[in-house]
């Protein structure tokens, strides 16, 4: 079955700024689609990558299009407020439908993650280039196969404790940084049906997304995240009869979860 992905950009960055516009002329989301494709087309994964923009959001998130995504990437740093909250709303139900969703760097404070993880996401912070050193600390984790352990990343903006976010369900990296700080920059939650996984490195003034270990991570979070093989919806409330499970169910009440 094809594993339908969006890449979600914010596409902000990229107009303004001339850092960003010479690491990414086309785009942070353009980097990040281009190297799913080429890697999940390298795994053997039949896979559709369709970039999704803040500029046609309401197109490209649509009711329609979302139900015909499996897992949704989302970047997004200073334009959070602008997402309409229609949007925010449709995307946090296909997540608990059973759509993957892999925030970026961040999208720790965009208002799909925050109303998912129902905490502030608030984080410290500090924009000096520093070394991040990204460590595995479940290797039996899907989305850590072939990763090495630490990723070096030359340049990064820190993320650091305390993170406001629940506790995790499973833990699979931690990053460190030349300062001192640490960071669960690797954290996987399900919500619903549906898996998410957020993951920190990738803040837009550094070539991060060029990186060949983070491209790999992405690659492997969007085939963890793909929905289950069962039926693509919101658990029901409804009224149950006994003796209901004995025959094929009153309207509303399913035998399958």
């Amino acid at each position: 079955m094809t594993l339908r992905i969006a890449v979600f950009g914010e596409n902000r960055h990229e107009k303004v700024d001339p850092t960003v516009q010479a690491i990414y002329p086309e785009g942070m989301h353009t980097v990040i689609a281009e190297a799913l494709r080429s890697l999940l087309a390298a795994d053997g994964v039949d896979a559709e990558v369709r970039v999704a923009l803040l500029d046609d959001i309401e197109e490209s998130l649509s009711e329609e299009a979302l139900a015909e995504t499996d897992v949704l990437t989302w970047w997004g740093h200073m334009a959070h407020e602008d997402v309409p909250d229609e949007v925010v709303e449709r995307v946090v139900r296909r997540v608990h439908e059973g759509m993957g969703l892999i925030p970026l760097h961040s999208a720790h404070y965009s208002k799909v993650f925050k109303a998912l993880m129902g905490t502030t996401c608030n984080l410290l912070w500090r924009n000096e280039g520093e070394e991040e050193r990204v460590w595995t600390v479940n290797g039996s984790h899907p989305i850590a196969r072939g990763i090495p352990h630490p990723i070096v990343i030359p340049a990064q903006e820190m993320y650091g404790e305390m993170f406001d976010i629940p506790a995790p369900d499973e833990l699979v990296f931690v990053s460190s940084f030349a300062g001192g700080e640490v960071f669960r920059s690797g954290a996987v939650f399900r919500r619903g049906k549906g898996k998410v996984f957020y993951f920190s490195p990738g803040d837009q003034e550094y070539p991060v997304y060029h990186q060949a270990e983070i491209q790999r991570v992405l690659a492997n979070a969007v085939q963890w995240a793909r929905p289950e093989e069962r039926e693509s919806a919101p658990v029901k409330i409804a009224n149950a009869p006994r003796d209901w499970f004995r025959g094929e169910g009153p309207d509303g009440v399913s035998r399958v979860i």
